[in-house]
């Protein structure tokens, strides 16, 4: 049986603060905490239904019931198991290679549009994230969930974007309203792309240092904009479809 202390630390994770404070976070469902684990990410606190337990052979977890399973998750629709995570050793900086592609994110607040951003990262092997100090916290519950297990993967480094950019000699591409069309410009394998808030996109301070101003084209008229993700995800894949 979980004890109300379990209940109410758990639960406590949901804010940053606390997750600050513990150097936690909470991964829900078999296949975020599965790839976790495979990725050498220390479980403190394991729950799961006997389903999962006898799947993973596992000892160091808690057996829950479906209903305190449900307590205990911050889903709609818990799934087997959730697991409190040791935050790794945070980065705030990072030599920039000449020889990688790199996401970087200005603004980005929603936790949803940032997990997406990660996993699409993860797709289409990207293997770092550089995200301004305003960005959404990427061990936000909502964020974990959204990677779909990618957190596992991708690095994901809090910096001061301006300083970042101005130190590399790699061309930096951002997708504006003034751009330059996508599908008709020259990309280069190596760079940054920079992706903005999604209400006021790219920041005017790191307006001004994209080198390559790119547009995604629309078809016909309608909506104003795309959600950020979405934008990410049509901007990746033109670059990677230009190198294979």
């Amino acid at each position: 049986m979980i004890s109300k202390n379990n209940l109410k630390f758990v639960h406590q994770l949901e804010q940053k603060k606390y997750r600050r404070k513990e150097g936690l976070f909470v991964a829900e469902g078999p296949k975020v905490v599965g790839d976790l684990m495979t990725a050498g990410f220390n479980p403190r606190m394991l729950f799961a239904v006997e389903e999962w337990i006898k799947k993973e052979l596992t000892g160091c977890v808690q057996e829950v019931t479906d209903d305190e399973l449900r307590k205990l998750s911050f889903l709609q629709h818990p799934q087997q198991v959730l697991g409190v995570f040791e935050i790794p050793e945070s980065k705030t900086c990072k030599s920039i290679s000449e020889d990688e592609l790199y996401l970087a994110l200005d603004g980005v607040q929603d936790p949803g549009n940032l997990g997406t951003i990660i996993r699409l990262a993860d797709w289409f092997g990207i293997n770092t994230i550089f995200c301004s100090e305003d960005t959404a916290d990427v061990w936000n519950p909502k964020v974990i969930q959204a990677t779909m297990g990618s957190i596992a993967r991708v690095e994901v480094v809090y910096t001061n974007l301006k300083q970042l950019i101005k130190q590399t000699n790699l061309p930096v591409y951002g997708t504006l309203l003034d751009g330059k069309d996508i599908y008709a410009q020259e990309l280069t394998e190596h760079g940054i792309i920079v992706m903005g808030n999604e209400g006021n996109g790219i920041s005017p301070e790191i307006r001004q240092l994209i080198t390559n101003k790119l547009l995604i084209p629309k078809f016909q008229e309608g909506p104003e904009s795309l959600n950020v993700a979405i934008a990410t995800a049509i901007t990746c894949s033109e670059f990677k479809r230009r190198i294979r």
